[in-house]
């Protein structure tokens, strides 16, 4: 009897909701050739197997594990060295840290913690596990920062020139139609879905300009009450370059738009969310002071690529020809603790009646 060859590292997914299901599980479809999905794991039996059955056509040797003994089951297993934790957002830092302890590499959902308090603590633990000459990879799934038409808008706001003001305006479309919108979970976090779905677009912010935001002055409202509050925030905000912008977040909207944009001396740059040819994605337009618009459509394609990258870090971490590998900073736990950092200084700013408030630094 032969063993089946292995593609890449092996993996357990601790987790088997709407997510890993229809995100995770086809992204780990294309990418088959480079990586192997051990283990799927769940709170219960049913939920365990139900998902692997997803995954069977391209890894028809699964395993399905379920309860403490199976979590024990992947922590024994030397063979698994990464784990991608897709779980509730309350209880996702505790579970990454447990993988973490037992060496093993973890990719984790976003948000990166429910606050910068319990951010800063598990960084804390984080690094006490690498003071034991122990160095896994603690990554947070920012699918934005691995959009191309981030990447490439990052490279265009140089062309910008002096950058005068930035506006980030989402309007959403979380309504009952959304198969987020019963999610139990989001509707007892700290912050709702202004939270959970805010921290993408201030990684997008992040991004497109390559520069921090320092302090903030904003109102939040919870007007929707079929939605956990609050439902839509509008901010006024200060980057360290001293430049001002706006970011106004509703969660539900009758017209849902999504868009960046950055207004300079030599130009604007605009990202909005939209579709074309039935693709879903970004319409990056540079509209420059002397010239026609430049408009390129970017498909979605981060979530694929964030894995990717995590996968060839694991590999490189594991290969002992490869010295001195540093990880893709863009998944780096500290970023995704930065995004919350933003909003958690917008509520708390809120909370003072609009006060200026300074974002934490971590």
């Amino acid at each position: 009897m032969t063993t089946p060859k292995v593609a890449g590292p092996q993996i357990a997914i601790i987790g088997a909701g709407i997510f890993v299901r229809t995100q995770y599980i086809p992204r780990l479809r294309e990418l088959a050739d480079c990586v192997t999905i051990k283990t799927i794991w769940s709170r219960t039996e049913e939920s365990a197997r139900a998902a692997a059955e997803f995954a069977h056509d391209f890894a028809p040797t699964i395993e399905s594990k379920w309860g403490e003994e199976g979590l024990n089951d992947i922590i024994r297993d030397d063979s698994i060295t990464g784990v991608a934790v897709v779980l509730a957002g309350q209880v996702q830092v505790d579970m990454s840290l447990r993988m973490l302890r037992a060496g093993k590499h973890v990719i984790q959902e976003k948000p990166a913690a429910g606050s910068i308090s319990e951010a800063e603590a598990a960084l804390s633990q984080y690094n006490s596990v690498c003071n034991n000459s122990i160095y896994p990879i603690w990554a947070v799934a920012e699918n934005y920062r691995f959009e191309p038409a981030f990447l490439e808008s990052r490279k265009l706001i140089k062309d910008v020139g002096d950058m005068m003001n930035v506006q980030v305006i989402v309007e959403g479309s979380m309504n009952s139609s959304n198969p987020y919108f019963s999610s139990t979970w989001r509707r007892n976090f700290y912050g709702g879905f202004i939270l959970d779905m805010g921290v993408h677009f201030i990684a997008g912010l992040r991004m497109i300009v390559g520069c921090e935001i320092k302090t903030v002055s904003s109102i939040a409202r919870h007007v929707d009450m079929t939605l956990p509050p609050p439902d839509n925030l509008s901010a006024l905000f200060q980057l360290e370059n001293g430049v001002a912008g706006v970011f106004v977040m509703a969660v539900s909207s009758t017209s849902p738009k999504i868009f960046w944009r950055v207004d300079g001396t030599k130009g604007t740059l605009q990202v909005e969310r939209g579709n074309e040819s039935g693709r879903h994605g970004y319409l990056v337009s540079f509209y420059p002071a002397d010239g026609e618009c430049q408009k390129k459509f970017y498909p979605f394609s981060g979530v694929t690529e964030e894995l990717k990258s995590f996968f060839h870090d694991i590999s490189q971490s594991v290969n002992k020809d490869v010295a001195g590998h540093k990880p893709d900073c863009r998944l780096s736990y500290i970023e995704g603790a930065r995004d919350i950092a933003v909003l958690e200084a917008m509520l708390e700013s809120s909370a003072k009646h609009g006060t200026q408030t300074y974002v934490k630094g971590i």
